[in-house]
């Protein structure tokens, strides 16, 4: 299905790019404040590296559990912006709470409902970027949307770099201005966003979650879903990323820097590992992604300088841009058109609770052992996710193959 009302951009449809820079926007916003949320949270209001874990990982099963409804409601509706568009408005107001708050359950309040904005959001805008992009650019379509979205994730940190060295590290400050940005975002999706008129033809989805539904999702729809589960094992917060680089001697107002270099590098990466899924097999560069991941870990949980920390966050931004937006991907290819926003919230909801399990399983074994410990767990279960895609890497590719060559009848 193509977004009829607008020519697309360099092959992509325009209703793509105005996503992705809605992304943006609240990317900057959020990362500008996430950026400097773990150092926040111990250095100033005196909590834990397990209270951290916990405030991340519950604030994305949040987000997690949040899509499965949404995604399944814009099933039902037939509608995907209105949804979208709701969750950024929530989004938005929840930031204001961020400055105003001066107790680690403030902070933990405000933190749960931007998710709650953020899973609102997720699954009916995944669904909405498959239902506009043609089948021949959908692996372009997501990294790009993955690359914008990526950019604000690494200009929110950059701001706060900035401002934190102007404003001799008034934190308050940083979290202010991080409101204008997230309000911009959504008036951009309210105002300027088209949704493609939904096909007579497609089939009215009247109980999304029942089991009449979901039976009707693949078996490799599956598959996909329980791989991603097992690497989101191995991807915690990358709020450990920060608190690495601070132990290894960076000074906490340039904690920032650890987000810009690895959203740098990740929104660098996104779009054309997107654009280089849609030429060759998607697993290979999946399977290439898991492997930086590793790589990572070990460089991650063995370093001792700032310099080894920063070659692994390079190595971290580079594992995401070669395999968030092809995960995206895959689901949109394994999932019936009916059925996408259900299909992401799913994949949300499981990945959502895996991260969950991984943030506090990352923030008990650093505070029992040691940050080598985290980062070695999560080397080993990228193994175990690697196994089991390398075991059904030929049943996924074919399942591509027959999409390539029913092209506008998967799009119906």
């Amino acid at each position: 299905m193509s977004d009829k009302p607008s020519k697309p951009i360099r092959g992509i449809p325009r209703g793509i790019w105005v996503l992705g820079f809605v992304s943006l926007l609240m990317d900057t916003s959020s990362e500008s404040i996430h950026a400097l949320l773990p150092v926040y949270l111990v250095s100033v209001l005196g909590a834990s590296t397990l209270t951290v874990g916990i405030i991340e990982g519950v604030a994305e099963a949040t987000a997690a559990i949040t899509k499965v409804f949404s995604g399944a409601l814009s099933d039902w509706l037939g509608k995907r912006k209105f949804l979208a568009a709701l969750g950024y408005g929530l989004a938005a107001l929840s930031k204001p709470v961020f400055p105003l708050a001066h107790t680690v359950g403030w902070i933990a309040v405000a933190r749960f409902v931007d998710r709650v904005g953020k899973g609102i959001r997720g699954a009916p805008r995944d669904a909405l970027i498959a239902d506009i992009a043609p089948p021949e650019v959908r692996g372009a379509s997501f990294g790009l949307r993955q690359s914008l979205d990526t950019v604000g994730a690494f200009l929110g940190p950059l701001l706060a770099i900035v401002l934190m060295w102007l404003s001799n590290d008034d934190y308050t400050l940083v979290f202010w201005v991080a409101v204008v940005p997230a309000f911009l975002s959504f008036g951009l999706i309210a105002g300027v966003v088209r949704e493609p008129a939904r096909p007579p033809a497609k089939r009215m989805v009247r109980a999304p979650l029942s089991r009449a539904e979901l039976v009707r999702l693949s078996s490799t729809y599956w598959i996909v879903v329980a791989i991603a589960a097992v690497f989101t094992l191995a991807r915690f917060s990358e709020a450990f990323l920060i608190l690495k680089a601070v132990s290894t001697g960076l000074p906490p107002a340039f904690a920032p820097a650890v987000m810009v270099l690895m959203n740098l590098v990740y929104a660098l990466a996104a779009y054309p590992a997107g654009i280089l899924s849609d030429k060759v097999d998607r697993m290979v560069v999946l399977i290439v992604g898991f492997a930086f991941l590793i790589a990572a870990d070990l460089v991650l949980g063995l370093t001792g300088s700032i310099a080894g920390a920063a070659v692994g966050v390079f190595l971290w931004g580079l594992h995401m841009g070669l395999t968030q937006g092809l995960l995206a991907t895959l689901i949109a290819d394994t999932a019936p058109t009916e059925l996408r926003g259900t299909a992401f919230g799913v994949f949300n909801l499981i990945s959502g609770l895996a991260l969950l399990a991984a943030s506090v399983i990352a923030g008990e074994l650093w505070d029992v052992i040691g940050p080598e410990a985290t980062f070695l767990a999560g080397g080993a279960f990228t193994a175990l996710a690697l196994l089991g895609l390398l075991a059904t890497r030929y049943r996924l590719a074919k399942r591509r193959d027959r999409l390539h060559g029913h092209g506008q009848e998967a799009n119906r």
